[in-house]
């Protein structure tokens, strides 16, 4: 067909203005972008060729080929993967799937280092080679269609783009970019086996560059390093996860996970091991050093990428590791499964549950590690994923002690979340039977509750939870090694040993001796309060709020009002304070239907909520003013 002028999507014109005019303080990354892409294409052809070994032609070792001209000013990636169709080369190199340069572009910090890293993250590291070439050249031809069949794809990065069909009798694609003047470093051997090297090393294909060798000056001319016709490999050519552990830096592991990340920072830890048994596989397993945006999106698509016998099967194979560990990146190479398994099949494969069982207990372990040996690489690591990690203590029963020993929390003597299960049994009060817990919607909020006020009289230290998981996560651990925990805004106080006969006397009689007042503030309340009664947990403060035991707690209820989902309607209980003098002005006062709304209104204040009548709770108390 005749040649073909197409515009790019609008959003692609947006990106290669920003690559073109902003991206300059790192710009080998479009080497690595564009090895990358070439090494993907053979995977593909990998992938396919398992159904159609004619895809191979008469090629079937895959390969990468670099290669410059100096005189032309042109540099070369060239692959035999899978290759383009005219098709797929308008579709894929003028258009960016599900908008990704409006969530690049959302990212972009200022940072440029940082932004440049990213630039893979979203599909787009093609387009990178703009970084520096003035116009790219893409010739190409899709294993199975004929030599006619090529297509050449030119554009100098503007506007616009041209396609046309060409002859081309080898498969796949080479990438020819033509270099501005001030990119000319990029036609030296030694400058590109450099980068090849620090990004590349760990693909499994060879890249191929040619040899260099040393010429001799004629007629006292000087010598010079000229380029021959034989090709060498200029990377290891064999998978990261495939070497022994002693033979890869800790820089080499660095680089590999910011590749299959598109994390500009190292990871916080690594696990590298072959498992040998029942289930054969290879796992090289990292937790990143911080949590992404989108960490609290368990329906996005997340996972460590799968390969068998070294093929790539799939990216974000999600059945590997269980949901509460989506924050971990990494590679699973299996010696077992299908190399035609599917996300269907994975799911049900016994082979697949074992590869899961033993990663997650790896990650754990890595998690305990950190713990134990690392603490201040720990703290690090809970303040990014501690809330997801709590997800676990529903999800993963066989490992639930293991996650509550890894749990931390502040707590009424301690601001930093610091306070694990264990540390905090060690030092619980003679005759103290419960661990003691509050949940609240801030730590200062958890802190000065009323409902704290006991407790604070008798030294008993109370974990202050704040993360909006933890109400659901701490459904399914009721104890921790032997001893039960309590929610303190559950139920009637009950301090066992730790409350003296005098004060469980006192209570009682408080009950009985205001029971007229008890009841009245039952009849006023009955629309908001299942149930009115004095109590002992307080000590400063005229009332609280609490709930039945098992009942959700009103700030869970909140919460999930607040996300728009369905919540059952919770009526509290309004615990009083006897001795408060604002409780014994109540009796025989002329406003005591007023009274007693404030009472509770305020006492919703205390714990972080709002009356559900705001301008009634304004003119009560106005009217008590004037």
């Amino acid at each position: 067909m005749s040649k073909q002028t197409l515009s790019f999507q609008a959003e692609v014109a947006q990106l290669l203005k920003l690559v073109t005019h902003s991206l300059y303080s790192n710009p080998d990354i479009f080497l690595r972008e564009l090895v990358s892409n070439a090494s993907d294409a053979c995977d593909k052809l990998r992938f396919e060729g398992l159904n159609k070994a004619e895809l191979y032609e008469d090629a079937p070792n895959l390969e990468v080929r670099v290669s410059f001209d100096k005189a032309a000013k042109t540099l070369t990636i060239t692959d035999n993967g899978i290759g383009l169709s005219q098709i797929e080369a308008v579709e894929h190199l003028g258009t960016i799937a599900k908008s990704g340069t409006r969530d690049f572009m959302a990212k972009l910090s200022g940072d440029q280092k940082n932004d440049a890293q990213l630039i893979g993250q979203f599909g787009v590291g093609f387009y990178s080679g703009f970084i520096v070439a003035d116009k790219i050249t893409v010739e190409s031809r899709r294993a199975g269609l004929p030599a006619a069949e090529g297509v050449r794809w030119t554009s100098a990065g503007t506007g616009d783009f041209e396609v046309e069909t060409i002859e081309r009798a080898e498969r796949g694609t080479s990438v020819i970019l033509h270099l501005k003047d001030d990119a000319s470093e990029y036609l030296n051997t030694w400058k590109l086996k450099s980068i090849i090297s620090k990004y590349s090393d760990h693909i499994s294909l060879p890249i191929l560059m040619r040899k260099e060798e040393w010429k001799e000056g004629e007629n006292d001319q000087p010598g010079e390093m000229v380029t021959s016709d034989e090709w060498e490999t200029v990377n290891q050519a064999a998978a990261l996860w495939t070497r022994a552990k002693k033979d890869i830096t800790p820089e080499q592991y660095d680089e590999f996970y910011k590749q299959i990340s598109y994390d500009s920072q190292a990871p916080l830890a690594s696990t590298h091991n072959r498992v040998e048994g029942a289930t054969e596989y290879t796992q090289l397993l990292f937790i990143p050093a911080k949590a992404p945006m989108d960490l609290f999106n368990r329906d996005k698509a997340a996972g460590v990428k799968l390969y068998v016998k070294r093929v790539f099967i799939m990216d974000d194979a999600q059945a590997l590791l269980p949901t509460y560990l989506r924050f971990v990146k990494g590679v699973v190479d299996s010696s077992d499964l299908p190399l035609n398994v599917s996300r269907e099949l994975l799911q049900e494969s016994r082979a697949v549950k074992a590869i899961r069982e033993g990663c997650t207990k790896r990650v754990l372990s890595m998690i305990e590690d950190l713990a134990t040996n690392e603490p201040d690489k720990f703290a690090s690591f809970y303040a990014e994923f501690g809330a997801v990690l709590k997800e676990g203590l529903g999800e993963d029963f066989a490992n639930r002690e293991r996650l509550a020993k890894l749990l931390r929390f502040a707590s009424s003597t301690t601001d930093t979340v610091s306070v694990g299960f264990a540390d905090y049994k060690a030092r619980m009060k003679e005759g103290q039977d419960a661990i003691y817990y509050i949940t609240a919607d801030t730590q200062a909020a958890g802190k000065n509750s009323p409902q704290l006020e006991i407790f604070r009289k008798k030294g008993i230290e109370v974990l202050l939870m704040t993360d909006r998981v933890d109400e659901w996560a701490l459904n399914y651990l009721n104890e921790f090694d032997g001893t039960p925990l309590q929610s303190v805004a559950k139920g009637a106080v009950d301090l066992g040993k730790l409350q003296d006969e005098d004060e469980k006397k006192a209570a009682e009689e408080a009950q009985t001796q205001f029971k007229p007042m008890l009841d009245r503030l039952k009849e006023a309340l009955k629309d908001k309060a299942s149930d009115v009664r004095a109590t002992t947990r307080l000590v400063d403060s005229p009332a609280c709020l609490v709930v039945q035991e098992g009942d959700m707690s009103t700030q869970l209820a909140r919460m999930l009002k607040q996300a728009g989902q369905a919540a059952p309607e919770v009526k509290p209980i309004l615990e009083i304070n006897a001795q408060h003098p604002l409780v014994k002005k109540l009796e025989g006062s002329d406003h005591f239907d007023d009274l007693a709304h404030i009472l509770f209104d305020q006492a919703l204040l205390a714990e972080g909520g709002l009356p559900d009548d705001p301008s009634a709770y304004v003119k009560r108390v106005n009217a008590l003013l004037v």
